[in-house]
């Protein structure tokens, strides 16, 4: 590769780590070119799956600040670019990852902060954005659905107390006049 290739692929490589939400390193030694396309056709399109050499990743992701990643960077490399929710980039990962033993996750970047296999799979483990977003709303509603019953009971709530202290009042009343006629 003629050195102004790899530089543009340095620069392609740093930008997509500079513009990824996430990213998963992965091995795919092994892997068919089958695979490879079924694999990317998992992971949707929110996730860009590249193959790269380990130095030209080493220096894109020194260009892009990114630190933590060479340990990763052993044997034949591909790369997760993830730009879409990245619970849902895992879960497809290690789905497929389960299904295909030559596939294996080394670890990633999430939030610019270099992570190992296992947080990656701890992350796969999570609910996408959307279902904790609607747990969250169902939750709320569920709490003002019972303030706003709550406050509509008050009013009720009111009456019947002065109607009981009214009948109380008229008890001792006609209790005090019955006791003065005797």
């Amino acid at each position: 590769m003629a050195n102004s290739a790899k530089t543009a692929a340095v620069a392609e490589i740093a930008e997509k780590f500079r513009s990824s939400q996430a990213a998963v390193v992965t091995e795919y030694r092994g892997l068919s070119m089958k695979q490879l396309t079924a694999l990317r056709r998992a992971l949707g399109a929110g996730t860009e799956y590249t193959v790269a050499k380990n130095t030209l990743v080493q220096r894109a992701a020194a260009d892009a600040g990114i630190e933590g990643l060479d340990d990763l960077l052993v044997g034949p490399t591909a790369i997760a670019f993830i730009s879409g929710e990245p619970v849902d980039a895992a879960k497809a990962l290690r789905d497929f990852a389960k299904a295909n033993a030559p596939l294996v996750i080394k670890g990633g970047l999430v939030d610019g902060s270099a992570v190992g296999a296992a947080e990656v799979d701890k992350l796969a483990d999570l609910e996408s954005r959307d279902v904790l977003l609607a747990k969250m709303a169902g939750a709320m509603k569920g709490s003002l659905t019972k303030a706003a019953v709550l406050f509509s009971q008050l009013p009720s709530q009111v009456a019947r107390l002065a109607a009981a202290l009214q009948e109380k009042r008229t008890a001792e009343g006609t209790t005090a006049g019955s006791g003065e006629a005797a």
